[in-house]
């Protein structure tokens, strides 16, 4: 594997890394698994994160995502809750009380919720950012859902991905 790095130079595993990077693949068992995604996702869409996310948490992996409005996030959350919500980890951007009313509804009786109430002034999208780099650094494995055109998004997978993360991105255009 060949990564790019920001300058444009190209750098190339070392055996160890390679070595680490294969174990983790081939590790069987519970995994931290993080799903992030835009929150413009059809019903559809809605509905097969739902089933992943519940299917994730029966197999014993610990889930990790964000707060949010419609979409991937509450997807996420109401498949992970039917599951088990002990293994539901949410990580906020900002605050529960700056998150939608529905939202707020989803949340109660979770028990894994940090909320950070210095990043109140943040923008949303400044707020995400640094939400979902906590986020994967966090887990193993990050599924994302997103546009070609989900800025901050497209970030959280390149951030993953520098980090050595098993990254499965499915693009919704």
């Amino acid at each position: 594997m060949v990564t790019n790095e920001p300058s444009g130079a190209a750098t190339i595993p070392t055996v160890d890394e390679l070595a680490q990077e294969l174990l983790l693949i081939q590790q069987s068992g519970p995994r931290k698994v993080a799903i992030i995604g835009t929150r413009n996702l059809p019903l559809t869409h809605q509905q097969l994160v739902e089933m992943l996310s519940y299917a994730l948490v029966l197999s014993g992996n610990q889930i990790f995502t964000s707060g949010g409005a419609n979409g991937t996030n509450m997807a996420v959350i109401r498949g992970a809750q039917r599951a088990n919500p002990d293994r539901l980890s949410i990580i906020l951007p900002q605050t529960i009380g700056q998150q939608p009313g529905e939202v707020q509804d989803l949340l109660i009786g979770i028990k894994n919720i940090t909320e950070y109430p210095e990043r109140r002034t943040m923008t949303l999208a400044d707020a995400s950012k640094v939400c979902n780099q906590e986020i994967i650094d966090r887990c193993q494995q990050i599924i994302c859902f997103l546009y070609h055109t989900s800025h901050t998004l497209l970030e959280s997978v390149n951030y993953a991905k520098e980090r050595r993360k098993i990254v499965t991105s499915f693009y919704l255009d």
